[in-house]
């Protein structure tokens, strides 16, 4: 099911984990713990959008941005937000203190970019509390995401299949290095393909090996910190009809099977924490 959002980098394959194997060790799992108090507060803002916070049981936002480190004075950047799920979140809790770039994907030629328009319209109806947003372009041939050695913590959820499919990963994670400071985090949330099988170096279906993922980032430079279970999910067995999208939130088949797919819940994701190295 093409529903995936398009854009990034091409792989030397050969080189990247492509054929089934033992996962990195150094792919330690890492608890999450300590989470920032003021950050779950505005996870439970009645200002978030409704069918975001309906996600929030299988999403664990405070969870994750305390995981990788988020703090109020930190510049952030986050690529491809969307809808605008953690938009919500970090644009007023970044807002007093802190610094929020978002780099959106280039809009389509025909101007029919509907997660685009979506962001845009949500972000103007919001704009006194989700504060000032800088924003940058990622993807055909544009990534400039922030200026060099600016940011202090890069996000990302869910898109690195979309650039492994559309063959700028490399260039994209390139981008992310080159943004953030010596010290700098990179947290990459993504859907986590079985480890006992190939990985389709253009994630068809939307999944992606943890080990794959951590060797694309150490090719682009960074040291791997911890990986979270938080937003694990045993019972997705990842070998639906229409790959990821035969889940919720997507459903792909529509009616068919739907209880079945709603009991299994969203995908089983993997989130990472990388690190730039100081030097």
């Amino acid at each position: 099911m093409q529903t995936i959002k398009r854009m990034c980098t091409s792989i030397l394959a050969g080189t990247l984990l492509c054929v089934a194997g033992a996962a990195d060790p150094s792919a330690a799992t890492q608890p999450t713990s300590g989470v920032d108090t003021a950050l779950s507060a505005l996870v439970a803002s009645p200002e978030r959008s409704a069918p975001f916070v309906a996600r929030d049981g299988a999403r664990h936002p405070a969870e994750e941005l305390s995981f990788f480190g988020l703090q109020p004075g930190m510049s952030v950047v986050e690529l491809w937000p969307g809808a605008g799920y953690w938009t919500e979140i970090l644009g007023p809790y970044l807002a007093a203190r802190g610094h929020y770039t978002v780099a959106l994907p280039k809009p389509r030629a025909d101007g029919e970019d509907e997660g685009l328009a979506h962001w845009s319209a949500r972000v103007e109806q919001q704009k006194a509390r989700l504060g000032t947003i800088v924003r940058t372009t990622l993807g055909a041939g544009q990534y400039e995401i922030a200026p060099a050695g600016s940011a202090d913590l890069v996000v990302t959820f869910r898109n690195l299949h979309n650039w492994m499919h559309d063959g700028d990963a490399d260039a994209v994670l390139t981008a992310c290095f080159r943004a953030l400071k010596p010290g700098g985090i990179l947290g990459i949330e993504d859907h986590r393909a079985r480890s006992d099988r190939p990985q389709d170096p253009k994630a068809e279906d939307g999944y992606v090996r943890q080990d794959y993922a951590i060797s694309l980032a150490k090719q682009a430079g960074f040291e791997f910190v911890a990986a979270s279970e938080v937003n694990a999910n045993p019972k997705d067995t990842k070998d639906w009809p229409e790959g990821v999208w035969t889940l919720p939130p997507t459903l792909a088949l529509k009616d068919k099977d739907r209880e079945r797919y709603q009991a299994i819940g969203e995908a089983d994701n993997f989130v990472l924490k990388f690190r730039k190295p100081a030097p």
